[in-house]
């Protein structure tokens, strides 16, 4: 008897900030009729405000996680969930600005699985935005290349996502469709 429960596909959108990747979250999956898991980080800063330490990363991860698993019960049913940050950007962060990563984010990362990433290239302007820190395009460039280096050495398909927004929420539409589709 043929299995007609598809389980859901987990399409992890990552990238540098002011990249749209909550843009694109909101716009795909809006194409799509589903959720979209947010960033955690955001509430959590503007809860707590910008001069974060590194244990608050620590608890940044552990709300995304679970505000994560929050959406995947949500989402039952549903063919997709697109996922605003994971652990990559977590332990791209802790290492960036502390130069060292919690075991819980790099065992995260070797527990969680995802169907898809999209890594978010730099190629649209910088935002200003009272979260954002880092507005120059060399560090914009360095951070895009280490994900992309992260991402080229795991086993999940990836895709650069980039162009305007138009460009990019197209294409995250249209990848998944691509990728992820059973039956277009």
């Amino acid at each position: 008897m043929r299995n007609t429960h598809h389980k859901m596909k987990k399409i992890a959108v990552i990238g540098p900030e002011s990249t749209g990747k909550s843009t694109i979250c909101e716009k795909a999956a809006a194409y799509f009729d589903i959720l979209w898991c947010p960033e955690y980080a955001r509430e959590y800063l503007l809860e707590h405000g910008m001069d974060y330490s590194y244990d608050d990363l620590l608890t940044i991860a552990k709300g995304q996680v679970k505000l994560e698993e929050e959406y995947i019960q949500r989402s039952a049913g549903k063919p997709y969930l697109y996922i605003d940050t994971d652990m990559y950007v977590m332990k791209v962060w802790c290492e960036y600005v502390f130069g060292k990563c919690h075991p819980f984010i790099t065992e995260t990362i070797a527990s969680r699985k995802y169907d898809l990433y999209l890594l978010c290239n730099t190629d649209l302007p910088w935002v200003e935005d009272e979260l954002r820190e880092y507005p120059d395009e060399a560090r914009r460039k360095e951070l895009f290349g280490i994900y992309e280096n992260l991402l080229s050495n795991q086993s999940t398909p990836w895709l650069v996502i980039q162009g305007d927004y138009e460009e990019r929420i197209h294409e995250a539409i249209h990848v998944v469709r691509m990728v992820l589709g059973e039956d277009q």
